[in-house]
């Protein structure tokens, strides 16, 4: 960090490097928060597209609520990477999950961007540590992976690579969530992050089952949303989980249910589930519970997924 760094509450200017599906949701999600949003892609053509996708999600933001200062007319379109970044308050980086391409793309925007700016990529899986190594100021370099739309979906995983320096995490986890989204700060670097690694669980043991005739996508998809799905919007696993133990919460879910950890109903090898790990869960639990009881869970579950349901059935019959 050094005199050029700005407050993350202060920044006004957003460069957006890639203009596709994540950049431009990006794009749309920054012009909605009220900055003014500069955006390059090297693709021909690519500022029509982009308009289009603005326009298109425009509807959705206006409906979650604008900012002020919010306005399509915020958008500039730059002829170089290098304008585009030139005055820039904090860079996001959305090329392809290409890691040649990422590497050779991020030097080139850390030589450009102004010193103690931080640049942050939309990776979805590729850690800093294999992205920064040919950039002159590695240490200002952050992981920001959004989850597609990224004007809708409001999850961030922020995480740094070996050579980034701990003020640049902080900084951008505090920037993302000054812009409206819902960040965790990870402890580590691990491939494909938090939620991308549980989603390609599900979707690995899925493909499974429709190579093995177990089930066909159709029962897959009902299974998640009129099931399980219905719980997570609230609680997540770990809790619906904790939940499932009854009064004795997580202690009892682990010590009771256990032992079907061995049993095959997937086709990913459970760990060995020791005194450490299960008191991590237990006390992981109990610290997202934030004080709230088994009964008090339950009732707020109860009240989330009724709400869901509704709203769901709203769409399916085209209510407002």
């Amino acid at each position: 960090m050094n005199e050029n760094t700005p407050s993350p509450a202060a920044v006004r200017r957003v460069a957006c490097i890639g203009a596709g599906v994540i950049g431009g949701g990006w794009v749309a999600h920054f012009l909605a928060r009220g900055y003014q949003v500069t955006a390059w892609d090297p693709a021909s053509g690519f500022e029509a597209k982009l308009r289009r996708l603005v326009d298109a999600a425009w509807p959705a933001l206006m409906e979650l609520g604008l900012a002020d200062r919010a306005s399509r007319d915020n958008l500039v379109i730059a002829p170089t990477l290098e304008d585009a970044v030139a005055e820039a308050e904090f860079v996001q980086e959305s090329a392809p999950e290409d890691l040649a391409l990422k590497r050779d793309l991020l030097a080139r925007i850390d030589a450009a961007t102004p010193a103690g700016v931080v640049i942050s990529s939309s990776t979805s899986g590729y850690g800093m540590t294999e992205m920064q190594v040919d950039c002159p100021t590695p240490q200002r370099l952050v992981v920001g992976h959004p989850f597609n739309p990224p004007y809708l979906i409001p999850l961030v995983e922020v995480v740094g690579g070996e050579r980034t320096e701990p003020w640049a995490v902080q900084w951008a986890a505090e920037f993302f969530e000054v812009a409206g989204k819902s960040v965790i700060t990870m402890d580590r670097e691990v491939p494909g992050f938090i939620a991308n690694r549980l989603q390609e669980a599900i979707w690995r043991e899925a493909l499974h089952m429709v190579a093995n005739g177990e089930a066909t996508p159709a029962q897959i998809d009902a299974s998640i949303t009129e099931g399980p799905g219905l719980r997570w919007p609230l609680l997540g696993p770990c809790l619906t989980f904790h939940l499932a133990g009854g009064e004795g919460g997580m202690a009892h879910m682990l010590d009771h249910f256990g032992p079907s950890l061995k049993s095959p109903w997937t086709r990913l090898e459970a760990p060995e589930l020791t005194d450490e790990l299960r008191d991590a869960m237990v006390q992981g639990c109990e610290e997202a519970a934030d004080g709230r009881s088994i009964a008090e869970l339950v009732a707020d579950r109860d009240r989330a997924v009724i709400a869901v349901m509704r709203a769901i059935d709203g769409v399916r019959n085209g209510k407002p």
